[in-house]
């Protein structure tokens, strides 16, 4: 993530504020610009931004940002559009009506557009149903029946990614994780991990690297049931680490690929902000790997050469603050391996990480 400010008075802002905390002025993300921008009326809808050179094409705002305050995003004026592309993405809605399923929602979206932004920097393609009504991406936001039957599985199938709207309470959230003895479970974790199915689907089956997607990840013909329900019955013995990021990447090639491909969008998405923070590490344990600022340029040796010593300075941060670690993970040369066959079916794409 970039390091964004106010076009009005410079403050530092985040990706999803609304109103700069300093001047007041009205912010949104701008998609086809990939900036955040302080923004002036124009009219009853439409706005402007506010630059010192001149003024832009104008915007409106996502309909959900005007109305059900859920997006920052805005769209440029002469688009026919009333949703943003991310609020155009989320097909189905839990019901509002429900206590709490609004600030569910909220937490959802936040998440999604994090995961948007990730995918738009990677220059991964971003089709909706509407475009592709075969092969688009769309979300459903579900929960579970009041009845308790029919719980809600958060996945993916055919383009379309289910999120479980338990998952947006972060108390819930903790019990899953810790009832599955998962040492990381986050929101935007999820979206991260069922894009990888998605892009499973866009990017491998049937294309020329297949058989190479099976060489370094296994037959993904194999039974997934048949494979999660052994994972499911299999004690840790801790032998998952030699070639896996996780332990649930070890239970089909599948889950494989999208753990990994999560954990790829984690490190790029980290290494972007902590380059634009201006960060440096002295000391670093790996040569060249201090100066976090440098351009990668589409390098993968040196993406990991900058991840390894962040996450041991990220871990001893939040370790500082009597927090688990940022990222509790270890990473073997296979699993690297891995990592490195996303990036390059990335780079593939047409991206420039």
């Amino acid at each position: 993530m970039k390091i964004f400010r106010c076009d009005h008075c410079g403050q530092l802002i985040f990706f999803e504020n609304s109103v700069c905390t300093r001047c007041g002025r009205t912010l949104a993300f701008l998609p086809d610009r990939r900036r955040m921008a302080a923004l002036e009326p124009l009219d009853e809808l439409r706005w402007r931004v506010v630059t010192r050179g001149g003024r832009g094409a104008p915007y409106r705002l996502c309909r959900n940002y005007r109305t059900a305050n859920v997006c920052n995003w805005a769209i440029p004026a002469h688009e026919a559009h009333e949703l943003c592309p991310s609020c155009r993405l989320t097909r189905t809605l839990p019901d509002l009506s429900v206590d709490g399923h609004a600030q569910a929602w909220y937490r959802l979206e936040v998440a999604k557009r994090r995961l948007l932004y990730s995918l738009i920097e990677l220059r991964l393609p971003i089709h909706s149903r509407d475009e592709d009504p075969q092969r688009g991406l769309a979300f459903d936001f579900l929960a579970d029946a009041p009845s308790g039957e029919g719980a809600v599985m958060t996945g993916h199938a055919g383009g379309v990614i289910t999120i479980s709207v338990a998952e947006a309470d972060d108390a819930e959230r903790e019990k899953r994780r810790v009832a599955l003895h998962e040492p990381y479970r986050t929101l935007l974790g999820h979206f991260r991990h069922e894009s990888g199915h998605y892009y499973w689907e866009r990017l491998i089956a049937g294309s020329a690297r297949l058989d190479a997607f099976r060489e370094r990840f296994g037959d993904e013909r194999a039974d997934y049931a048949q494979a999660l329900q052994q994972h499911y019955d299999r004690a840790d013995d801790g032998g998952w680490r030699d070639a896996y990021v996780s332990q649930y990447a070890g239970s089909h090639p599948w889950e494989d690929w999208a753990e990994t491909w999560a954990h790829y969008l984690h490190i790029s998405d980290t290494l972007q902000t902590a380059a634009a923070c201006g960060l440096s590490l002295r000391d670093a344990p790996l040569p060249g790997a201090a100066d976090l600022t440098r351009p990668l340029r589409g390098s993968f040796d040196a993406l990991i050469e900058r991840w390894l010593p962040l996450t041991f300075a990220m871990n001893n941060l939040n370790r500082g603050l009597g927090l688990a670690d940022a990222y509790p993970f270890v990473l073997s040369p296979t699993a690297i391996a891995k990592l490195r066959f996303v990036h390059d079916t990335i780079q593939g794409a047409g991206s420039t990480p």
